[in-house]
């Protein structure tokens, strides 16, 4: 009887034999030759990366659900155009902030405050609190703000102030800290008598330049402007208020008036007389140097504004 391990140890033989016979007898593979690659650049990175929407949280003030409704509607339009706005009680602010400043530091994204009344106060506690932790504030827009309002804080890129000076529930004249150096902007509406303490969060058109003013926020830069002038306006009666964003220092040419500057802008001249302590028609000095308001503006429609026309 043929034992069955033998025959196993003869055929691995036999196929160690056969295996090694083919690798002598097959020639050696040549190498492919290599083959030229053109090489392609690397696209080079974007200047900066677009940044989040804002987040906008919206502050009404005392009794809001019946005095405040304006900011609910305002806090509609801004859902619609796409962005993330939640209204809430100002008695809620300082639980608001902490939980949007946990939120900041987990996915951070430009912060916008908006309020009316004791809102408006509730918005700079708000960033009072954003700046104990470093936080910045890209933009705080007050409406009528209590008289306890206090001082806008360094952390705040932007401020606009919308406010009725000798309003009694209102009438806060907020002013910033001492060494601001962000965008500064402040409307007294006094001189307008159909607008009130309980209707000048209502109005449409500023709803509209808020909104327009919100979008924009994620194509501009986030460091504030070396040149930015802060603005203070007495705006006169029966005018729509216009939200510029600060002012800019230029100087003067040959054949310049206040109504041809105002022309190049596109801003009323009352805007420029006022600012600068000017009659309307005061005659200006070659060099002298003039403030003009000017709006928030993202870099690329800076770049597409033509230039003015030159002087002869």
């Amino acid at each position: 009887m043929v034992d069955p391990g033998r025959i196993l140890v003869l055929a691995a033989g036999m196929l160690l034999a056969l295996w090694s016979t083919t690798a002598v007898a097959s020639p050696p593979k040549s190498k492919p030759k290599p083959v030229a690659v053109e090489t392609v650049a690397p696209a080079p990175p974007a200047d900066t990366e677009p940044l989040p929407q804002p987040r906008v949280y919206l502050f009404r003030g005392a009794m809001g659900p019946l005095f405040s409704t304006g900011m609910d509607r305002l806090a509609e339009k801004l859902t619609n155009a796409g962005l993330t706005a939640d209204v809430y009680e100002f008695t809620i602010c300082r639980l608001v902030a902490d939980r949007a400043l946990t939120k900041y530091r987990e996915a951070p994204a430009p912060i916008v405050l908006m309020g009316h009344s004791m809102g408006g106060l509730c918005s700079i506690i708000f960033a009072e609190m954003a700046a104990k932790e470093n936080i910045p504030i890209s933009l705080i827009i007050t409406i009528d703000p209590a008289h306890a309002t206090g001082k806008v804080p360094l952390n705040v890129e932007r401020f606009i102030n919308i406010f009725l000076s000798d309003d009694v529930l209102g009438g806060g004249d907020v002013v910033a800290e001492p060494g601001f150096r962000g965008h500064y902007a402040s409307f007294d509406l006094k001189e307008n008598k159909r607008v009130t303490h309980i209707n000048i969060e209502k109005s449409d058109d500023i709803h509209r330049q808020i909104v327009e003013m919100v979008l924009q926020l994620p194509r501009v830069s986030v460091r504030t402007q070396a040149d930015a002038v802060p603005l203070r306006y007495l705006v006169p009666a029966n005018t729509l208020v216009e939200l510029w964003d600060s002012g800019v220092r230029l100087p003067v040419r040959a054949g310049d008036t206040l109504e041809s500057i105002a022309a190049v802008h596109r801003v009323p001249a009352w805007s420029i007389a006022q600012i600068n302590s000017l009659p309307e028609n005061a005659p200006l000095t070659v060099g002298q140097a003039i403030i003009v308001p000017r709006h928030l503006q993202p870099a690329d429609a800076v770049a597409a504004t033509p230039p003015p026309p030159a002087r002869r």
